[in-house]
């Protein structure tokens, strides 16, 4: 099964692509999308979106795992960060992927075997557990790749995901190019 991590971001998101087989991972991408810096957060949101839909098309995966909104302190900041995952996750929405949400603190014991990891542990193991070479890898990048990590092991665990009478979201309009 080939996955699509993603932990969302209005000014980074971090993306990363690994493939589950046999109990055996292997990254295929990993990166970090980042929207032209100085840019408002409206003029950001459909950067999002091209870059996601531009890693499906580029990789095809089979299904889409993404990072739960953090309980902020800060109010706006999680409706920010709630309009920028609604807009990552609209295509993988059209392509009608089954879409899985994991709490951070979940994301972190699956791979760090701690809920409470700090960011450069679960970077450390990321590296270990995909075996990356000792290049720079983006803390948004590690994440993204945690989060992916985390739905493989899920994955093996839990049944399909099931899917009820009218929820395909197929009859969404196509993405309209930017002018």
């Amino acid at each position: 099964m080939v996955i699509l991590g993603i932990d969302p971001g209005s000014r980074a998101t971090g993306y990363g692509i690994v493939e589950s087989r046999g109990g055996r991972l292997r990254p295929i991408a990993y990166g970090v999308v980042r929207p032209p810096a100085g840019s408002g957060f409206l003029e950001r949101l459909p950067h999002l979106e091209a870059a996601i839909d531009a890693l499906l098309d580029r990789h095809a995966p089979e299904g889409v795992a993404i990072e739960d909104v953090f309980q902020a302190r800060n109010s706006r900041a999680a409706l920010l960060l709630g309009h920028a995952r609604g807009v990552i996750l609209l295509p993988a929405l059209r392509r009608s992927l089954p879409i899985a949400t994991y709490a951070p603190r979940l994301v972190k014991k699956a791979v760090a075997g701690f809920g409470g990891a700090e960011k450069d542990q679960v970077r450390r193991m990321v590296r270990l557990l995909l075996n990356l070479p000792r290049e720079p890898l983006a803390l948004d990048a590690s994440d993204a790749l945690a989060v992916a990590i985390c739905h493989a092991h899920a994955s093996t665990l839990m049944p399909a995901p099931i899917r009820h009478p009218g929820t395909s979201l197929r009859g969404l309009p196509p993405r309209i190019p930017p002018a």
